[in-house]
């Protein structure tokens, strides 16, 4: 049911025909859409879907069945409005799903015509969000990114279940990834992206060296996945000078779809909070998640929470002086070194577990 002010709506909206979706960022929160957008698309067949997205992120979608995107660069400044005003002054949508809540965000919707303009309910329409809709999904207790993007699905009437993704990699990525690895290795892949987005959520080289070399000593061929930055490259090469074994080195040399094959291809990836996590859930790879910044109930891989290394609580905790259920849900810690607080250990046995349960024949008695 929607939301609106202080009380429930009675029924649904009317099976809209034309909806429009804004979620700009990032990486992994459009992974999370995603899977809400898929379930809106089997209950409403016909439905037509423009989605408003960021330009890296489009790159990661492009080609996704039946939704047009249309692309706000947030770097162009002022223009990126006008171009985006431009782009849809024709259309008039039945909804807008406002799915972020950033103020950019909030002004682009601005350039969206739509009848209904749903929004975070009111404990999660931060940055003023509420002062650009006018309806509300219902409020949540404590849910992952990906449960409170399923209430724009629930507030305009689809039913839904666990989530399943059809990710757009296209045969020839898949094809250049499967040729790539079995040209590399004969053996089980393990993939480690060891770069979030801010450099302290990322754990240090020795820790990940040494679980390369583990992962190698198990059997597997280690690959070390990123992008194209400074940073990216300069961690990925002192982890391989660190390691001992020989690790094959993606960082900067894939495009976003390769990267998704790479990862559907892969037995197991290991990351920090960070977007190809994410992208491995939606190929159905299992992620061991490495967190001490912020909530992993709220922002770790979706599927793979059983095999989540966090040292948030403690951190949490030790920061703010209270219990974890005392503090605002998703609460972030600062620090440049909390992920410190995470050890080889906790990894392998993380990474062993993840191998009992998934891949049993690689056990080695």
């Amino acid at each position: 049911m929607l939301y609106c002010g202080d009380s429930f709506m009675l029924g649904q909206l009317t099976a809209p025909k034309n909806l429009c979706l804004l979620r700009l960022s990032a990486i992994g929160d459009v992974c999370h859409a995603v899977a809400m957008v898929q379930q809106i698309q089997c209950y409403y067949p016909k439905i037509k879907i423009t989605w408003v997205i960021g330009k890296v992120e489009a790159n990661l979608l492009q080609g996704l069945p039946n939704v047009k995107f249309v692309i706000f660069d947030k770097k162009a400044g002022l223009k990126g409005y006008k171009d985006l005003r431009t782009e849809l002054s024709q259309q008039k949508f039945d909804v807008l799903l406002h799915m972020q809540v950033a103020l950019r965000a909030s002004l682009a919707s601005l350039c969206i015509k739509a009848k209904i303009k749903i929004g975070f309910d009111s404990k999660r329409a931060k940055e003023g969000q509420w002062l650009f809709t006018n309806r509300k999904i219902a409020p949540q207790h404590e849910p992952h990114v990906l449960d409170g993007f399923m209430g724009f699905a629930e507030a305009i009437g689809v039913p839904t279940e666990s989530p399943h993704w059809q990710m757009p990699i296209g045969d020839e990525n898949e094809l250049w990834a499967s040729e790539l690895l079995s040209l590399k290795s004969d053996k089980p892949v393990a993939v480690i992206s060891p770069a979030a987005s801010k450099a302290e959520r990322n754990w240090h080289c020795e820790g990940y060296a040494k679980t390369a070399d583990y992962l190698t000593q198990l059997g597997f061929q280690v690959v070390i996945c990123g992008g194209p930055t400074t940073l990216e490259k300069l961690l990925a090469t002192e982890i391989i000078s660190f390691s001992k074994c020989n690790i094959i080195n993606l960082v900067g040399s894939t495009n976003l779809k390769q990267l998704l094959a790479v990862l559907k291809l892969s037995h197991l990836v290991i990351a920090p909070d960070t977007g190809p996590a994410h992208m491995a859930v939606t190929v159905g790879t299992p992620v061991i998640g490495l967190y001490a910044h912020s909530n992993p109930h709220r922002t770790g891989p979706y599927l793979y929470q059983n095999y989540v290394v966090s040292c948030y609580q403690h951190t949490a905790q030790e920061q703010y002086k209270q219990k974890l259920e005392h503090l605002p849900w998703g609460i972030r810690v600062k620090g440049n070194d909390l992920m410190n607080g995470i050890t080889f250990t906790q990894v392998k046995e993380k990474l062993l577990l993840l191998i009992e349960e998934n891949y049993p024949e690689l056990i080695v008695n």
